[in-house]
């Protein structure tokens, strides 16, 4: 073992200063590499937590991070902040139950620390900017807002009803990269903001994206010229709606390959509404409604009749009446005289209104109201079909398999031939085309890529180790093992040197010494070592 040790010491004794850095520093970075491949394994993968942090929400968020032990990081200049990936979702909850990040907007809680003696006009000034916060946070809370500003503009009342102001808001919205806002997100944006704010319609709410972009420009209620898009999706709703009906019904029969329907359909749009008054002849009194009547009565005379003794006429019979007695005393144009008085004029009349028949009618359109429908269906005229036996046999349309499609595609989509509705089915024959389904390379999938990062990392760590075994480590121990058999083969030869100068003289003490010589002045270094041994040795 101390001859190892020794051997061990003259060998490193032999190298150069150069050959010994060179050997130290390849050590050093064999040892150095696998630390660092250690390290790398062990290193999390980070990921986003939160991004665009204000000030205060970023140092009260790594505050909590601090407390909760979880490692993180910055990223693009400071604007990020990661996490482990595995820590992402955790943190995130712990964090939310700290109601962190408040964001930069400020809410009703601006009006819990009202100070005493606060003006009428601040305290409305207030309550405005909590409101546009409360809004702004409720709009970021759509998926594809990242951050949100709402503007109120909201009139001081009048006691005139002439002067009276609408309140308006504008809405400023900063969205996700990549990500859009949909007609209908838009329009729940509108109606958000004009549904919190008293008397404030949805035509004064006007919404712009971060791009300078008018997002609000379809949905202002009003007339506006080209193309709605809620009117072209309403359309294609409709005409999906006939096609999906006319398939359900033809594919049970003919199979899915074996037909194609479209539908065309022609929407009424516009908005109309109409009046109309119109009179009758009066019904028959007795079936007409009394309005009002009126009734009046005039008499003339005293109404005293005569009086006195009776003188010798009154014992004489009457003379006949030249005039028709009247029933009550009273004659037919009015005038009767009294029997009992002396009333000589009675006049009546009476004044009957009837009600006029009218009608009033109001009639508002409904708006998207067919005006008429285009319907095209093909049907495959050379159709396979399998038997029981799982024999393949084509099978042609007969006639009255053709006017059964009519009849159920006339049925299927409500066929109004008065409101110019066209029906045309056609029998063709398909050409069969087996298109290969589209499947993503193997290189492009998720997993494999994930996969050959992993793999390269690790191939990257291998070949700077076999770097530095083959091209510094291997060099080095090669120099090593060459002086170690040169020192053995001379320290042999040197052993058997002494041995000769026993033997009796001759040629072979002469050759050994010769011998000597040579090496000694080839190898220096060798024959030092050795005496160097020899020395140590005793």
């Amino acid at each position: 073992m101390a001859e190892q040790e020794n051997t061990t010491e003259n060998l490193l004794a032999q190298l150069t200063l150069q050959q010994k850095m060179g050997l130290a520093m390849g050590v050093a970075a064999l040892f150095a590499l696998i630390a660092g491949a250690w390290i790398w394994g062990q290193t999390p993968d980070y990921r986003v937590l939160y991004s665009n942090l204000s000030d205060r929400d970023g140092g009260a968020i790594i505050e909590s991070l601090q407390q909760l032990n979880i490692p993180y990081k910055f990223a693009e200049g400071g604007g990020a902040l990661l996490v482990a990936s595995d820590k992402v979702h955790e943190a995130r909850l712990k964090l939310a139950s700290q109601g962190l990040p408040k964001g930069g907007n400020v809410g009703f809680e601006l009006m819990e620390n009202q100070k005493f003696g606060i003006t009428q006009f601040a305290e409305q000034v207030n309550y405005q900017r909590a409101l546009e916060g409360e809004l702004a946070r409720s709009v970021e809370s759509i998926g594809a807002v990242a951050a949100a500003r709402v503007h109120l503009a909201i009139p001081k009342p009048s006691v005139f009803v002439k002067e009276q102001q609408k309140p308006s808001a504008s809405v400023v919205l900063s969205l996700q990269g990549g990500r859009l806002l949909d007609s209908a997100q838009v329009s729940a944006i509108i109606h958000l903001i004009s549904s919190s704010v008293p008397e404030m319609s949805s035509k004064n709410v006007t919404v712009v994206d971060q791009n300078g972009t008018l997002l609000s420009a379809s949905h202002d209620g009003g007339s506006s010229e080209g193309l709605d898009a809620n009117q072209l999706k309403y359309v294609q709703q409709i005409e999906q709606s006939y096609v999906k009906r006319i398939e359900t019904l033809l594919i049970p029969m003919l199979g899915a390959n074996n037909m194609r329907a479209q539908v065309s359909a022609d929407i009424d749009f516009s908005r109309t509404e109409q009046t109309s008054e119109s009179f009758k002849p009066n019904q028959p009194p007795n079936e007409s409604a009394i309005r009002s009547q009126q009734s009046s009565e005039s008499k003339n005379g005293s109404g005293l009749g005569a009086g006195g003794v009776p003188g010798a006429l009154t014992n004489q019979p009457p003379v006949p009446a030249t005039a028709p007695i009247v029933a009550d005393g009273e004659a037919q144009g009015g005038n009767v005289a009294a029997n009992s008085g002396n009333i000589s004029n009675l006049q009546k009349e009476s004044t009957v209104n009837y009600e006029v028949d009218r009608t009033i009618r109001h009639t508002i359109l409904p708006v998207g109201s067919i005006k008429r429908l285009s319907v095209a269906v093909v049907v495959n005229g050379n159709r396979r079909v399998t038997d029981a036996k799982g024999k393949t046999s084509v099978k042609l349309l007969t006639e009255a398999e053709n006017e059964q499609i009519n009849n159920l595609v006339r049925d299927a989509v409500g066929f109004d031939q008065s409101r110019g509705d066209s029906l045309n089915v056609q029998v063709a024959s398909f050409t069969e085309s087996k298109e290969p389904a589209e499947e993503v390379p193997l290189w492009k999938q998720p997993g494999t890529i994930e996969l050959g990062k992993e793999l390269l990392k690790y191939a990257l760590i291998a070949g700077v180790m076999l770097f530095v075994v083959f091209r510094i480590i291997k060099p080095a121990l090669d120099t090593l093992l060459t002086l170690k058999s040169r020192t053995f083969t001379a320290a042999k030869e040197s052993e058997a040197a002494p041995e000769a100068t026993y033997a009796p003289a001759g040629p072979s003490y002469e050759q050994s010494l010769q011998t000597a010589r040579q090496i000694a002045q080839q190898e220096p270094k060798i024959v030092a070592s050795v005496v160097k041994e020899w020395v140590n040795n005793g």
